[in-house]
């Protein structure tokens, strides 16, 4: 749609903004938003032992603030910006007026085509839709990193390492992938965070679980979900903001983005499925935990290729984020003796970094040549199309190994850094109580938490105020044993 159609009726309606793709785009953001926040909040709260509910929810309401303004103040023309080094942009705020009112476009992100035409992405929308939308998906990386140190890292540690990371490892693959680096150059695909953020999140979230150092050894060994229903709220909320996550990558409320959401919904439900069905067959019963699980590999897995694969393609993706990434969590986990001896809390390294590779490796192979013809400035089809298919394959790869190298030692940087000034994990004391010792609060208040037992009181149960509890009265002698929720 030519967007000069609209006419200036007002400064706020300049002739280059189109309303439907800003109104999309804007949608986006705040779909992605949700998956963090209460999204991610939520299952993380939920899903880990009842005393690190607080914590865990925690990690993830202050990474989402945190980036945020470090991503205003310096992140986003680092990972968008001019160029500064072909892997990185040049840092400086993005708060001016003039900056985010004028159009959306990405320095570096200019391709020369063959027959000498120049092409930069400028969405037709104004430059604070776009710092905004971006935002979104710097906050969910570390949120899902976060998700590899639950139950035990200082969360003062924490508090100092999301905007390192943010600046030192983010950025760098932000930049290279999608803000016109090297690897943009060179034609590497990353529809819509596959490399960026889920194997970024996956390696760092490995890596920081080596060097936090495991929970204790009772948490790794009964580690159950505080609220399994919760939990699928926390999961569905995820699920449903993807149609944001791979649906705005497009910038556009285009024909790409119709295929995006769909292909994104597809191969969930198909991993979904094919998970549950092996924890049938090999376990026995279907586990709501390796369902949610399946559903995660399988977001991960089509986000890299989410608007340039066919949607049978996308079946295919499917099946195969339903059943590798279960067999790397559920038999080759338990024979590594590198995996064993690190604690990654909830496998991020299984469901985002394999889940990441494999689609991205996917992607390489499956990318169908009028889809990349949408979105894509250079001509690109996967091996399975021919032609120069096999060399995509090789750039996957080798981008891949990049984002892993990178990611593995800035990781490590930071954390050994930060280790100079603040312990990276929880003192034993801490370990054993929770969030009560951590937050000086609590996720529920159950009888046994919220309120305690007064034996002076002839058996009545009294709240942390001493105020007597008549309905609760006698509990105690009525049942013969002190009931711990």
């Amino acid at each position: 749609m030519d967007a000069s159609a609209y006419g200036q009726i007002s400064p706020s309606v300049p002739v280059w903004l189109n309303k439907g793709d800003n109104a999309w785009q804007m949608i986006a953001a705040t779909l992605v938003a949700t998956q963090s926040m209460p999204g991610l909040v939520i299952l993380y709260a939920s899903i880990v032992k009842k005393k690190w509910a607080v914590n865990s929810a925690f990690m993830a309401l202050y990474a989402f603030a945190a980036v945020l303004i470090c991503w205003v103040l310096l992140g986003y023309r680092m990972a968008f910006g001019d160029e500064l080094l072909p892997f990185w942009g040049k840092g400086a705020p993005a708060l001016g007026q003039d900056f985010l009112t004028s159009r959306a476009r990405i320095p570096e992100s200019t391709h020369t085509h063959e027959d000498g035409t120049k092409e930069t992405i400028e969405p037709w929308y104004p430059m604070a839709t776009l710092v905004y939308f971006q935002f979104t998906f710097a906050a969910i990386t570390l949120i899902l990193l976060a998700g590899s140190v639950l139950g035990r890292m200082n969360i003062k540690a924490w508090m100092a390492f999301v905007p390192l990371w943010l600046i030192f490892s983010y950025t760098v693959g932000a930049f290279s992938l999608w803000g016109g680096g090297f690897l943009y150059q060179w034609g590497a695909i990353d529809f819509s965070g596959g490399y960026v953020i889920h194997l970024s999140s996956g390696i760092a979230g490995l890596t920081a679980a080596y060097w936090v150092g495991p929970r204790l050894k009772s948490d790794r060994e009964r580690f159950p979900p505080n609220n399994v229903l919760l939990m699928l709220a926390g999961a569905g909320l995820l699920w449903m903001g993807w149609s944001g996550f791979n649906g705005g990558a497009p910038y556009a409320a285009n024909i790409d983005a119709s295929i995006a959401i769909l292909n994104t919904n597809v191969c969930a439900a198909t991993s979904l499925l094919v998970w549950t069905s092996l924890d049938v067959i090999y376990f026995g019963k279907p586990s709501v935990i390796g369902a949610v699980q399946g559903m995660m590999t399988g977001l991960v897995c089509i986000t890299p290729g989410a608007g340039l694969v066919q949607s049978w393609a996308a079946i295919v993706m499917g099946i195969l984020s339903g059943s590798i990434p279960w067999v790397s969590m559920m038999v080759l986990h338990k024979k590594s003796a590198l995996l064993q001896k690190v604690d990654d809390t909830l496998g991020v390294f299984h469901t985002h970094a394999v889940a990441g590779l494999l689609g991205g490796l996917l992607t390489g192979l499956l990318a169908e040549p009028e889809l990349c013809a949408l979105v894509l400035p250079e001509r690109t089809r996967g091996a399975f199309y021919g032609g120069n298919g096999g060399v995509q394959f090789l750039k996957q790869m080798a981008a891949a190994s990049f984002v892993i190298s990178w990611n593995i030692v800035s990781t490590t940087i930071i954390l050994l850094f930060i280790r100079l000034f603040i312990p990276l994990r929880m003192p034993e004391e801490e370990l054993q109580i929770g969030d009560d010792a951590v937050h000086g609060e609590e996720a529920y208040a159950l009888w046994g938490d919220g309120e305690k037992y007064d034996p002076t009181k002839h058996g009545r149960v009294t709240s942390l105020f001493g105020e007597e509890n008549p309905v609760s009265r006698n509990v105690n002698d009525a049942v013969g044993v002190t009931i711990n929720l």
